[in-house]
């Protein structure tokens, strides 16, 4: 295997060629089909995911992919995987509204080592290597520092199965109720960008995929925040539900997440 330099080159170069074909293409979309009831996927995402791949299978062709729109055939537990997203928020991005960002990360036995996010509109690049940090176009990213959640500014994001939203709906009023502010802008991998960066003080969403956390779940732990199931037992992967935070409103959050619509435990 390369060495971390190597990769780290590797993931960027590919994310910067990634998001320049993004914001060409924005407002511009010709294609959209569905996943589901209301799950997207576009032409651009296609053509994200080959031009991503195609730069990284150029460096490493023995590595293993894990992708949104199904290039490769890896296993989370693959020795050298690398888990793409190549348009997270791919919603916005077919209605021309600007929050959207390629995630790239590369694990090794099933744990991000490396990290890109990158959100071409602002030409923001967050990246993250495991025990180096966190960063944001080369500065060095801490979580915040508030430890009330009643001043916190927190995201999350909502369920494609219509039904799992009612849920989801109880808990963002919750949260609505008791924090400074909620924000649902339809990017996970950003919104785990923005803890990192201080932005968002918290996050937490439920039936995620392992390519809208891999990459920024990392950048929040360099950050010096915490990532959980909703349960609190450190986040994996394979798990659906995430809450991520600067670590001083964490148990907070799992508290308020926790309880049911009456305000009980």
């Amino acid at each position: 295997m390369r060495t971390m330099a190597t990769v780290r080159q590797v993931a960027v170069a590919a994310a910067l060629s990634a998001g320049r074909l993004l914001r060409e293409r924005l407002g511009r979309v010709r294609e959209i089909r569905y996943k589901g009831a209301v799950n997207l996927v576009t032409e651009v995402d296609i053509a994200s995911e080959r031009l991503i791949v195609e730069t990284i299978q150029a460096a490493f062709p023995e590595h293993a992919f894990f992708t949104e729109e199904g290039t490769g055939s890896g296993s989370l537990d693959a020795p050298a995987l690398w888990v793409i997203d190549p348009l997270d928020g791919t919603t916005n991005y077919a209605h021309g509204y600007p929050m959207f960002c390629v995630s790239i990360a590369f694990l090794c036995e099933g744990e991000p080592e490396f990290a890109v996010v990158y959100q071409p509109v602002l030409d923001e690049l967050f990246i993250a290597e495991r025990g180096v940090g966190a960063f944001l176009n080369g500065e060095r990213l801490r979580v915040s520092q508030h430890a009330d959640l009643h001043s916190a500014l927190l995201a999350t994001g909502f369920p494609y199965d219509r039904e799992r939203r009612r849920e989801a709906l109880a808990a963002f009023a919750r949260f609505t109720l008791t924090a400074r502010a909620v924000r649902r802008d339809g990017s996970a991998a950003l919104n785990l960008a923005y803890v990192a960066a201080g932005r968002f003080d918290g996050f937490w969403e439920q039936e995620l995929s392992p390519w809208d956390t891999a990459a920024g779940t990392l950048l929040v732990t360099e950050a010096g925040g915490r990532v959980t199931d909703y349960d609190g037992q450190p986040y994996r992967l394979t798990q659906g539900t995430c809450v991520a935070s600067n670590g001083l409103i964490h148990d907070a959050m799992l508290d308020l997440i926790r309880r049911d619509d009456r305000g009980g435990a």
